[in-house]
């Protein structure tokens, strides 16, 4: 049998056990089970390949430090076996800046007071976002015997207040996404489009180079039947020369195909949790993102 690349085996002198490790420079140490080529060993192999390299120093972190419990837990089939791909980008950002304040302190003396006040002095919507994400990384340590406990057991989400209408964008909430997403990335450009054209999302969708044409976007409504000419702001064309794209589209899924309304939308979701913006942040709205104050 042709050998797994990064996988080494190793004989037990006392039981004459064999067992497999993946071990790839930069990457987790991970020990493979079942016999190679079996279901559950290529499970595992899989989800090794597949996961996230190990943060600079991880090596060297210091037992029972929230550190060293956040090198487990990517590496647990807690967080790669519950958590949908892009649920797991959302709850690494927020991880790793966790991570980078208090990636030092015992895991095992979080109190629970702290969670309370963290929570108190963030809005409501990037509170819950918050609260789910350490929440399911003090569950892995508490299985992991990292803790005795978990500090958010009885700690109540808060509640989002219903308000009338789409969410109208603050200026902090502006900067917040743009500081998630750096010019170039395609969520930065969907942004951009929204923002700069004041278009609905179904507009915004269908939009493409052709049709720019000496620095007028020209733009038919899909709901009104409108034709509409806006001139191209220099921040939007900045963006859209920064931005990689060889469609007939400016936005496209991972397949390169044009999005639908909903799938932007889930999408967008994704790129405003990125960012811990308020779950009311949209593309919706009247007149697209007009609604930005």
């Amino acid at each position: 049998m042709k050998p797994f690349r990064y996988v080494q085996s190793f004989v037990d002198r006392k039981t004459g056990a064999v067992f497999h490790y993946f071990r790839r420079r930069g990457y987790p140490r991970v020990r493979l089970p079942g016999i190679p080529g079996s279901r559950e060993f290529m499970a595992a192999y899989q989800r090794a390949l597949d996961g996230p390299q190990m943060p600079v120093g991880a090596s060297r972190t210091k037992a029972g430090t929230v550190n060293h419990a956040l090198v487990g837990y990517y590496d647990s089939t807690i967080f790669f076996g519950s958590l949908a791909p892009g649920t797991r980008v959302v709850r690494r950002g927020i991880l790793e800046r966790f991570r980078a304040e208090h990636g030092d302190k015992p895991i095992a003396l979080l109190p629970q007071k702290f969670i309370v006040l963290t929570l108190n002095k963030l809005r409501p919507s990037v509170a819950r976002s918050w609260l789910a994400t350490i929440r399911h990384f003090m569950q892995y340590a508490v299985s992991a015997g990292l803790c005795g406990s978990d500090p958010t057991q009885g700690v109540k989400l808060p509640k989002v207040k219903k308000t009338d209408g789409f969410y109208t964008w603050s200026e902090q909430d502006i900067a917040e996404f743009e500081a998630a997403h750096p010019i170039g990335t395609k969520a930065r450009l969907a942004f951009a489009l929204l923002l700069f054209t004041a278009q609905r999302r179904g507009d915004v969708i269908r939009m493409g180079r052709q049709h720019i044409r000496d620095g007028v976007l020209q733009v038919r409504q899909g709901k009104t039947g409108a034709v509409l000419e806006i001139p191209v702001h220099p921040q939007l064309q900045a963006i859209i020369d920064a931005t990689p794209n060889e469609h007939l589209t400016f936005l496209t899924t991972k397949a390169h195909k044009p999005y639908s309304g909903n799938n932007f939308s889930a999408q967008f979701r994704v790129w405003c949790n990125a960012g811990m913006l308020p779950g009311e942040c949209s593309p919706h709205g009247k007149g697209g993102m007009s609604e930005i104050s």
